[in-house]
């Protein structure tokens, strides 16, 4: 038997009634591992209701006064949605149902025309169980014999029906940032003492703050967002830039962080704050930001270092800007803009396998780097960057030149450089392990 559960949701445009009447131009749908995401592309705002029927499952949506273009289709079942259904409703509404293998908890909301897209509705699914995910950080998945594994949070950028920035040859930024996102996380993995996780794996749009919401739930030691940079018009802007977050932006979510302590007992740097007073809560905060943005602009400069090797790199230094994905207060987070889509040259590279290859391995090689210089307690670079150090070896840091590390050493240049086999011209990169030869 069917029942109703009631309306969940309607919005009133504020337009005359008599006006309203819209056109469904385009309909997609995109499945994540958390959620289900319909989008309507609209001619205009449109007024409409949602609501849930049981026995079976179903969303139903009503748009008034509303219609769908002939040469629109309807999508197949996708996630959380098993098959959709499109027709009139009375005279001039009309329905969409969507066909559920179980009930969920549905959203909506209409978008106003931004960037190539006009006015949209979106539809959003998620479980009304949440599945429990996947625990990145367990003992068996991250513990060696010689310390924990850290782990590393990728991000690629966009998704679903975000595209990003569009390169000349019609390449999509969501696509390229995958596409480098899973060769960083299997060079990472490749690595010893570090695994990765992908926070997007798949077409799918992830809000901003989810992205790092994951990267906190992961217990991720370092955040890494990847993007491809946009320039519009001919202005011939090229290079790699890493971002880290800036004081105001810190400023700004340390805010709303206090001012919701008190609805949650989340975590920052290990510690509840919903137990704490408005002062000392202001103070584990403060302590935790400014420990995070510190080590954010130390693994920031060693990967643009690293990046600015395999080609230029945009401006030179580690720029800062109030990123909505860099804001998790104990987590160290960088977005890396691994070069210029709109720049026909560079947006050629990125969509070449070889070259992401090789941003991947510049990505990996400055986290790496970061790491060996500044390894966390328990973890395998702790302990095997003191054994090394116990062995007549030496880490190279940011800095550091051979003729330097040969006098701290009280080595000649020339015996250091025989030791390790470096050529005359050779030089050495942050993280190389040098044998330091005695006498």
């Amino acid at each position: 038997m069917m029942s109703r559960a009631g309306a969940l949701f309607v919005l009133l445009a504020s337009l005359p009634a008599a006006s309203l009447a819209a056109e469904i131009k385009a309909l997609r749908v995109w499945a994540s591992p958390d959620s289900t995401r319909a989008v309507f592309d609209v001619s205009g705002p449109v007024e409409y209701k949602l609501f849930e029927l049981e026995n079976p499952d179903r969303i139903v949506l009503d748009i008034k006064g509303a219609s769908i273009d002939s040469g629109v289709t309807t999508p197949a079942g996708k996630g959380l949605m098993t098959s959709m259904r499109v027709g009139k409703q009375g005279k001039s509404d009309l329905r969409v149902v969507f066909d559920l293998p179980q009930g969920v908890r549905p959203k909506s909301f209409l978008l106003p025309p931004a960037d190539k897209f006009g006015h949209r509705l979106v539809v959003d699914l998620y479980p009304k169980t949440q599945t429990k995910r996947e625990v990145v950080k367990t003992i068996d998945d991250v513990m060696t014999g010689e310390g924990r594994k850290v782990i590393v949070a990728i991000d690629a950028g966009h998704g679903g029906d975000d595209p990003g920035a569009v390169g000349a040859s019609g390449n999509f930024e969501k696509t390229i940032t995958l596409n480098v996102a899973r060769e960083v996380a299997r060079l990472v993995d490749a690595q010893p003492g570090m695994k990765a996780y992908l926070v997007r794996d798949g077409d799918y749009f992830i809000p901003l703050k989810e992205r790092y919401g994951k990267a906190r739930e992961a217990k991720a030691d370092l955040f890494v967002s990847i993007h491809a940079d946009a320039c519009p018009g001919a202005c011939g802007a090229r290079g790699a830039s890493v971002w880290v977050l800036s004081p105001r932006g810190a400023t700004s979510e340390a805010a709303r962080w206090l001012a919701a302590k008190e609805n949650g007992a989340d975590l920052v740097g290990g510690v509840s704050l919903d137990d704490k007073d408005d002062t000392l809560a202001a103070v584990l905060l403060d302590l935790s930001q400014g420990a995070t943005m510190e080590a954010s602009s130390s693994v920031a400069q060693t990967v643009l270092r690293a990046l600015g090797k395999i080609g230029p790199t945009h401006r030179g230094h580690v720029e800062k800007a109030n990123f909505v994905v860099l804001r998790s207060p104990d987590v160290p987070s960088i977005l890396v803009e691994t070069a210029f889509i709109t720049n026909p040259s560079e947006e050629k590279r990125l969509t070449d396998p070889d070259h992401r290859a090789k941003l991947a391995g510049a990505i990996v090689d400055g986290i790496k780097g970061y790491f060996t210089q500044s390894p966390l307690p328990g973890t395998w670079f702790a302990a095997n960057i003191g054994a090394k150090a116990r062995g007549g070896e030496h880490i190279v840091s940011r800095g550091e030149t051979l003729s330097g590390i040969a006098v701290q050493h009280g080595v000649s240049l020339g015996s250091l450089r025989a030791a390790n086999r470096i050529a005359e011209d050779g030089a050495v990169r942050v993280g190389d392990v040098l044998s330091i030869p005695s006498g």
